[in-house]
């Protein structure tokens, strides 16, 4: 087994690849960041990392270390939340967020119920954007975020929200004046294209490759937020799959929004990592179910 203090060398080391930097975090010596790396490389047999005057870089060994380690280390800091959270209750502070308009009277209606039931945890509650939602839950500056789904690598409770899909085109668009349109329409007009941080399986959802029936969809100009995103729209550079809500929501002059008849509902709901489902996340995710209401399927 490893000790606890070579995971800890090991993996600031890993972040920082500067044994001055890594002690200094770890109120250490350089002394002894190097030794507690040597002892582990005894243990294994080989280098983690190579070293010069210049620089430290990670070995391919180190690498596949890191990669195992990380999920371990992250799977036993909750599961200590979670039994820290079970002794003291929901206590202490939740940060929740919202991403697009649609969403936030569920959530706020989740936070108002949780507030009730819990007065004990404080809640703050901010607004990510699609180019920083990912990264927001990843480095842990939020902990449950309600937005859509399918969003990868991500945990998820129940469908809070469902509704219809419609495109979204520009206002003199030839589209515009229908009453529906199929998704086949898509491989006749590029779509705009959702920014590169969003997740693979969200994108493949609302901006797919190919139509149903197999023809290739012509890829448009990216925005980096939903507004930027239905600018391009009614510039007409594109056309582009959105949920109902965004007539309420964003209503424009410049664009129109046509009903999908052949496409499934957008679903919405609360999502957080993986791993991390401690009581107050738990126990927010109820408090949003039970808020939802007549929002829900």
């Amino acid at each position: 087994m490893l000790e606890r203090l070579e995971i800890e060398v090991f993996l600031v080391l890993v972040e920082e690849l500067h044994f001055g930097r890594t002690a200094e975090r770890l109120n250490l010596t350089t002394g002894r960041v190097s030794q507690v790396v040597k002892k582990l490389e005894r243990r294994i047999g080989g280098p983690l990392f190579e070293r010069t005057s210049r620089s430290v870089r990670l070995t391919a060994v180190g690498r596949q270390l890191a990669d195992d380690l990380v999920p371990v280390v992250e799977a036993m800091a909750a599961a200590l939340r979670r039994a820290e959270d079970a002794v003291r209750g929901v206590t202490g502070e939740l940060r929740v967020a919202f991403l697009g308009e649609w969403t936030a009277p569920v959530l706020l209606r989740a936070v108002a119920l949780f507030g009730e039931r819990h007065p004990d945890c404080r809640v703050d509650v901010r607004e990510v954007q699609l180019s920083n939602s990912r990264a927001s839950l990843v480095d842990g500056s939020i902990d449950v975020l309600i937005a859509s789904y399918p969003f990868d690598g991500m945990a998820r409770g129940p469908v809070l929200v469902s509704e219809q899909r419609v495109l979204a085109v520009a206002a003199g668009h030839p589209l515009a004046a229908e009453r529906s349109v199929s998704l086949e329409v898509l491989a006749d007009h590029p779509v705009v294209q959702y920014p590169d941080e969003t997740s693979v399986g969200f994108k493949r959802d609302r901006t797919p490759d190919r139509t149903p029936s197999g023809r290739p969809v012509p890829k448009g100009p990216s925005g980096r937020t939903f507004s930027e995103m239905l600018s391009l729209v009614a510039l007409g550079r594109g056309v582009l799959p959105v949920g109902e809500h965004s007539r309420r929501y964003y209503p424009r002059p410049d664009i129109a929004y046509v009903p999908i008849h052949d496409a499934p509902p957008i679903e919405r709901g609360p999502i957080w990592r993986e791993g991390d489902g401690s009581a107050r996340v738990l126990a927010f995710v109820r408090a949003a179910v039970d808020a939802a209401g007549g929002d829900r399927v």
